[in-house]
């Protein structure tokens, strides 16, 4: 039988010290262990209350056992489980965003984290400006009671500021390049909106520094639930899993001065986060992508089973060496080569359900920062890039809504009912030069500079489909 071990409930709670945004698996599986490792190395007081923007799901999954909750690692030695002890409220913005307002302009709150994905910045992915088109945003700039993310965070700062308190580091935990300077755009353009000096008072004295987050978490499944109560001889509802591996890189920039010791507990601290998370970007996540859209299409549930095969395995591995890691500066003291190695590795670990149908979701927001970054460094440096091109045209093939065998896919995205109206126009290799067309992932000089490849990949993907036209890659 798998081991098990845990981490028990020690002392009092802690003080509140943060307010996350988007309380999801990955941050109660990442983020909140790590916080609560840095009190128990240094103290703190640095207690969590979590944030729904939609959904009480969570909330309600975890009240009934004092927002106490277990994350088992899914390792090759079998699962070790362990008590975690950092949330200490869970509120749901929808139901009450007065009282969400309320709590992080508390002084005593010194960040607000947050893991909204992409489509929670409310901002164009092919620009990084805030999209004052969204419903949400159009709502936020007139209503003191917001719906967004970055609207709770602007009316918070806003309390903050008339109250004559510090502001507090705003602190994204998303796969996004450069995820602090983005929010804080998107911030300061939202803000300017509602009141100049706050906007200016925002710029001056706020903090947004940029992360680097890595550790592959899949949805908690039935059997998830079964096995946590079999080891831990409790029932929850709302466990975590989650892979042994994990990286967090922060920029040490923090309004004066305040965060929990994470430079104690195996945090790395540094001046600027750029290669670190461009490195993971486009390494993990850029394949990652690449194997869901096309794993997906081939047939395959999950990405180690994707890495079984060897047809992809040799894809995957083509994609570092020849288009990814050329156009790359890796980070101090780090092997790329060594790096990608060390990510087969992961994305073998059959332990890790990690379905290619969930990576796949909100494609349209991803793929600018995964996969589009690398191909245009590539255009400019006139290196080609068949299996990029190739894992472009697979996401195209994959929003059109059917799949090889005629299948409906349940497309998951922002923008799924335009992207379906947009390809479902037209027919053969026409879809592709239609989805190329969609501003909000593709500009007009990239979108002219890949046309034709595109539209030939998309033609070879209809023609052979996925695995055959993957293994004459490289």
């Amino acid at each position: 039988m798998p081991a098990s071990s845990t981490m028990a409930d020690t002392g009092n709670r802690p003080g509140i010290g943060i307010v996350h945004l988007g309380l999801g698996a990955f941050f109660r599986a990442f983020g909140v262990p790590w916080i609560c490792e840095a009190m128990q190395a240094e103290g703190g007081d640095w207690g969590i209350v979590g944030v729904s923007l939609r959904s009480p799901k969570v909330r309600d999954a975890l009240k009934p056992q004092g927002f106490i909750y277990t994350a088992m690692e899914l390792g090759p030695e079998g699962e070790i489980c362990r008590t975690i002890n950092g949330v200490q409220d869970v509120l749901v913005a929808p139901e009450d965003p007065g009282a969400v307002i309320s709590i992080m302009a508390d002084p005593d709150v010194k960040i607000i984290s947050l893991t909204v994905t992409e489509k929670g910045y409310c901002h164009n992915p092919a620009t990084g400006k805030l999209d004052l088109d969204h419903a949400d945003i159009r709502s936020d700039i007139v209503e003191a009671l917001p719906k967004s993310a970055p609207g709770l965070i602007v009316r918070a700062l806003q309390m903050r500021h008339a109250a004559g308190h510090a502001p507090f580091t705003v602190l994204s935990c998303d796969n996004l390049p450069e995820n602090g300077k983005l929010i804080r755009g998107v911030i300061l353009d939202l803000s300017r909106r509602i009141d100049a000096d706050l906007a200016a008072w925002i710029a001056e004295d706020g903090c947004f520094p940029s992360t680097m987050v890595d550790r592959i978490v899949p949805a908690t499944k039935s059997a998830d639930i079964d096995c946590v109560k079999f080891l831990t001889g409790r029932y929850e509802a709302a466990p975590v899993v989650h892979e042994p591996f994990r990286q967090w890189v922060v920029e040490d920039e923090f309004v004066g001065g305040q965060r929990p010791a994470f430079d104690a507990v195996g945090v790395q601290m540094v001046a600027d986060v750029a290669p670190f998370e461009h490195m993971k970007l486009r390494m993990l996540n850029g394949t990652h992508s690449s194997m869901a859209y096309l794993g997906y299409l081939a047939g395959h549930e999950t990405i180690s089973q994707v890495a079984e095969d060897r047809v992809f395995e040799k894809f995957v591995k083509y994609l570092w060496t020849e288009e990814i890691i050329p156009a790359l500066k890796p980070p101090p003291d780090v092997d790329l080569q060594d790096y990608a190695g060390h990510l087969f590795i992961r994305y073998a670990n059959s332990s890790i359900r990690h379905l290619t149908w969930q990576i796949a979701m909100d494609g349209s927001q991803k793929l600018p920062q995964r996969i589009l970054s690398t191909l245009s460094d590539n255009i400019a440096a006139g290196r080609k890039s068949p299996g990029l091109i190739l894992a472009v045209a697979a996401w195209m093939r994959y929003v059109g809504g059917v799949d090889e065998k005629g299948a409906p896919i349940d497309v998951r995205d922002p923008l799924s009912e335009l992207l379906h109206t947009v390809s479902g126009n037209e027919k053969g290799g026409d879809k592709a030069l239609a989805l190329l067309g969609v501003r909000e992932v593709f500009s007009t000089d990239f979108a002219t500079a890949i046309e034709p490849r595109v539209k030939s990949a998309y033609e070879r993907l209809l023609t052979v489909g996925a695995r055959r036209a993957v293994g004459e890659i490289g």
